[in-house]
């Protein structure tokens, strides 16, 4: 069996959920683990058991370990430095979102992923879950015909402290990346333009804006709106979004939390009808695959070993992260923002 060798850069709140996910698996072992602050290493090695050295750069790290891979679990700002690093260096880069910070980061780090023939993957753990995975195939199926309109609600009160809390755009920068990937996935269309309204709602408690609203045509046609904020208390929706797609003979509904479903035009003569009838159709698709992170880490592993891109491998995923850093560069100019042209 193919074992790689791991290090694992950064070791923050969010390395905590890959440590867990990846501390069982039998194809690899993590050979060190790298943070700026040493003593956060050191933490982490003991926390979880591991006998591994710690260091404070990436660099060093790979070359006395003979790494294949590299997690980088560091904040945005830090990922173009840790993936390059780790590229030029031999190794395929497992990254946390988002790809990069800029666009030209995200093309640069392609660039070095294409000139070394490694693999460059992101986590995009929302994609691997049962209901997600049946609501795409609602959507893909024919069910509710040529979609038109897809709607994303995500309205949760996060009370986070640390980078997340001094931001510019919090909720677009760092987590609608999530629900703009989902979009991508349920429907299989790419963005093309976007207008976006950032805010700080009263109560906020983000230096930033905390909420937004942003509208994006996509490649089929069809208008994806996202209604989102940070700072909403009561009534959350799910953390995977509350979701309405709607087609030409009907619509298909996600809660976020429990199987989707759709309701169609009943098919019966209703031609002299103000409003339709319609029938309620539940989804019959099933996926048995790993949730969220350990999902997503089961796919990145296995294109590894089978020599081909990941699902969310950089240069799909490239088309995510342009629908963030578009909607910012919409809501600093206030104007719609095509997205060939900005890319």
């Amino acid at each position: 069996m193919v074992k790689f060798k791991v290090v694992s850069v950064g070791c923050g709140i969010i390395a905590n959920e890959w440590m867990k996910n990846v501390l069982s698996r039998t194809d690899m072992e993590i050979v060190a683990l790298v943070d700026i602050r040493k003593d956060s290493a050191d933490a982490m090695a003991e926390r979880y058991g591991l006998t591994c050295p710690t260091f404070t750069d990436t660099a060093t790290a790979i070359s006395q370990t003979n790494a294949d891979v590299v997690f980088d679990l560091t904040i945005p700002a830090s990922h173009f430095s840790v993936c390059t690093t780790a590229l030029k260096l031999g190794c395929s880069v497992f990254s946390e979102k988002p790809l990069a910070a800029s666009m030209a980061e995200a093309h640069e780090m392609i660039l070095q992923s294409e000139r070394s023939g490694k693999s460059f993957s992101v986590m995009q753990n929302r994609r691997y879950d049962p209901n997600i995975r049946a609501y795409r195939n609602l959507v893909h199926s024919g069910t509710i015909g040529k979609p038109g309109y897809i709607g994303a609600d995500f309205f949760i009160g996060a009370h986070f402290d640390g980078f997340r809390a001094v931001m510019d755009s919090p909720l677009v920068l760092d987590m609608a990346i999530h629900t703009f990937d989902q979009a991508r996935f349920i429907t299989d269309t790419d963005p093309v333009s976007v207008y976006c309204h950032e805010y700080n709602p009263p109560g906020s408690w983000y230096k930033g804006n905390a909420s937004a609203i942003c509208i994006f045509e996509m490649s089929d046609g069809s208008v994806f709106c996202y209604r989102g904020s940070w700072c909403a208390e009561g009534v959350p929706t799910s953390w995977e979004a509350s979701w309405r797609v709607t087609g030409e003979r009907g619509t298909a509904i996600w809660d976020g939390f429990t199987a989707p479903y759709a309701e169609i035009v009943a098919p019966r003569e209703q031609k002299d009808k103000f409003i339709y009838e319609y029938s309620r159709v539940e989804s019959d698709y099933t996926w048995e695959g790993n949730l969220g992170h350990a999902g997503c880490l089961d796919e990145m592993f296995a294109a590894l070993k089978e020599g081909r891109p990941a699902e969310t491998d950089c240069r799909d995923n490239i088309k995510s992260i342009e629908m963030v850093l578009g909607a910012v560069e919409s809501a600093r100019t206030g104007r719609k923002i095509y997205l060939k042209d900005f890319s």
